[in-house]
């Protein structure tokens, strides 16, 4: 297990080593160390317009998967009804198909919605933010469910049975419940869509570019530490997202 984990580890130290590296072009061993790459990315404009987007996204993805994952995980996991298992295996399909076919898929609709309506989502913000919603929505369900199958639905039916309505069994009881899972589910959420690189790929636009895009874009031209510097905040912003959740609600809980 050891050798499994720094195997998969590995990589990622590589990458956090490398953007200290003070040499020009990426070389081993590095002739020295230095911290200047970082303050070179964020003085690139495609870098820090990149960074700005997809934190936006992120969160405006984030809040809307919410918004919809919670009222449909409580609807399945506490109200049977005909066609439920459909219901969440079409809201956890994001999580099943491929990326890169997805994005295509989200593109290609787009781009019709457009031709029938004159509404444009293609390369907008508003476009990226409901295509990102979908990538975080599966992982919202899973995290919510798991919180609220663990959860006892005893004190939910004893405020019910003493007069509560449903609004207010959902804001006094079981909210409180599953405040944990729903903190992990925000975190995950936005690590799902912050790392995105397949559906921004077709959706990105003039002034629209999320931080995924804006390093596969300068890959194309350049190699020196710059990208490993970009990279190692990525590391640093999801890794410290992990962690969060993971100490609101055990993750291994949701797989």
């Amino acid at each position: 297990m050891t050798l499994i984990f720094a195997f998969i580890i590995a990589p990622l130290l590589v990458i956090v080593w490398a953007s200290f590296f003070s040499d020009r072009i990426l070389t081993f061993p590095p002739s020295g160390y230095t911290l200047s790459w970082f303050a070179r990315a964020w003085a690139l404009q495609d870098f820090a317009s990149g960074f700005t987007t997809s934190l936006e996204v992120g969160v405006c993805a984030t809040l809307g998967s919410l918004l919809l994952g919670v009222p449909a995980a409580l609807a399945i996991e506490r109200f049977p009804f005909p066609g439920r298992e459909t219901v969440r295996h079409l809201l956890l399909s994001p999580m099943y198909v491929p990326a890169i076919v997805a994005g295509a898929a989200v593109y290609i609709y787009f781009v019709q919605i457009e031709i029938l309506s004159g509404v444009q989502f293609a390369a907008t913000f508003h476009g990226l933010v409901i295509a990102h919603t979908l990538v975080a929505l599966p992982w919202t369900m899973r995290l919510v469910c798991a919180s609220l199958m663990t959860a006892n639905a005893v004190p939910e039916e004893a405020a019910r049975s003493l007069g509560a309505n449903a609004l207010q069994t959902f804001f006094l009881v079981t909210l409180p419940t599953i405040r944990p899972g729903m903190i992990a589910a925000a975190m995950f959420a936005f690590i799902a869509s912050f790392s995105d690189l397949e559906k921004s790929l077709f959706l990105v636009g003039p002034g629209v570019t999320t931080l995924p895009i804006s390093i596969l874009n300068y890959l194309e031209w350049n190699l020196d530490s710059t990208i490993a510097a970009v990279a190692t905040v990525q590391i640093a912003i999801i890794g410290a997202a992990l962690l969060i959740s993971d100490r609101f609600v055990n993750l291994g809980k949701a797989f």
